[in-house]
C-alpha cells in the first residue's frame, strides 16, 4: 500500500511540474504617446494608460508587438 501511495504522490508532483506555466504579457498605451511592452495584463495598469493588446505568450511578442502599433501610429498622444 506504501509504494502504490509512494507512486500516486510522485505522478501527482510530476503531472504538477508538466503542466505548462501561462505567461500573459501585453502592450500599454501610455497618455504620452508611447507603447511600451507590460509583463502581466492581469495587473492593473500605471495611471493614465490603458491596454492596447493583451494575452501575449511571451515578453519578445509584446515587444513586437509594440513596434508594430508605434510604426502604424496605434500610439498617437490623446487628449
Amino acid at each position: 500500500m506504501r509504494r502504490w501511495a509512494f507512486a500516486i504522490g510522485v505522478a501527482a508532483v510530476a503531472f504538477a511540474a508538466a503542466t505548462a506555466a501561462r505567461a500573459d504579457f501585453a502592450v500599454i498605451k501610455f497618455k504620452d504617446g508611447s507603447c511600451r511592452a507590460w509583463v502581466d495584463s492581469k495587473a492593473p495598469t500605471p495611471p493614465g494608460a490603458k491596454f492596447l493588446k493583451t494575452g501575449l505568450s511571451s515578453w519578445g511578442d509584446a515587444v513586437k508587438h509594440g513596434g508594430w502599433a508605434t510604426k502604424h501610429h496605434w500610439c498617437k498622444k490623446w487628449i
